[in-house]
């Protein structure tokens, strides 16, 4: 069943409007008529099965037919803090960490980042990146769409809502990340940080770690600031939803 975001307001006594792109997609592409059922979420982890009623030039109208929550988002609400990486990696990281199952993705830029971006020059760019989280929270039957952050600096950000924050350190080779969340107990908010494609300098793991990250280890290889993200998470949420 062809499934769809829609506005939480845009559901309301039993029918629920759809606007924007996805009529022309659902009437051009998808060849959708009266009378076919779809599957709607609101963004909030609550799903509908509706049935379009009257397709309109600008509107398509549906009538709600039955709601439950979503199956297939995690307990763990993770975000993931992403060292900016060099160009058209952050897509990647964004489609499969929405795949896998991210609540939110705050990009930041770190002291040996390649790639040097002002907060206001990522602006430009964060619209596309939120398309790919929509396309990909679509594709994988998402409950919500993950938000992705403006660009971040780690040395003034806030950790005090995480139950648990595990910064990944190539240099750390005590602490696994299955271990650091082994430690922890009624993990609900968790993150993750990964550095961009130079790693951390030492001065910024020191400051991280006095604010409360955990540096841990994610095995004896080195991995790709493209792939840790996504490995960091798979792994995570595997410990945590087991």
């Amino acid at each position: 069943m062809h499934r769809f975001f829609v506005a939480p307001e845009a559901i309301a006594n039993g029918t629920a409007v759809i606007e924007g792109e996805d009529v022309q997609h659902m009437k051009k592409v998808l060849r959708l008529s009266r009378g076919d059922e779809v599957t709607l979420c609101d963004g909030r982890k609550t799903e509908y099965t509706a049935r379009i009623e009257r397709m309109e030039k600008e509107c398509i109208t549906l009538q709600i037919l039955a709601s439950a929550s979503s199956k297939t988002e995690p307990r763990c609400s993770v975000t993931l803090y992403q060292g900016l990486p060099k160009a058209g990696k952050l897509e990647t990281i964004v489609q499969k960490c929405v795949e896998l199952g991210v609540s939110r993705i705050i990009p930041f830029q770190a002291a040996r980042s390649v790639v040097q971006l002002s907060a206001r020059d990522f602006e430009k760019k964060r619209p596309r990146y939120a398309r790919v989280a929509y396309e990909a929270a679509k594709q994988s039957r998402r409950g919500i769409i993950p938000e992705i952050g403006g660009l971040a600096d780690l040395s003034t950000e806030n950790f005090s809502e995480y139950d648990l924050v595990m910064l990944a350190y190539e240099e750390e080779h005590g602490m696994t990340l299955k271990q650091a969340l082994r430690c922890a107990e009624n993990i609900s908010r968790l993150a993750l940080i990964i550095g961009p494609e130079g790693g951390f300098a030492c001065d910024e793991v020191a400051s991280l770690a006095e604010r409360g990250a955990v540096p841990v280890s994610l095995g004896p290889r080195i991995l790709r600031t493209e792939t840790a993200g996504m490995a960091a998470l798979a792994m995570a949420l595997y410990e945590l939803e087991g």
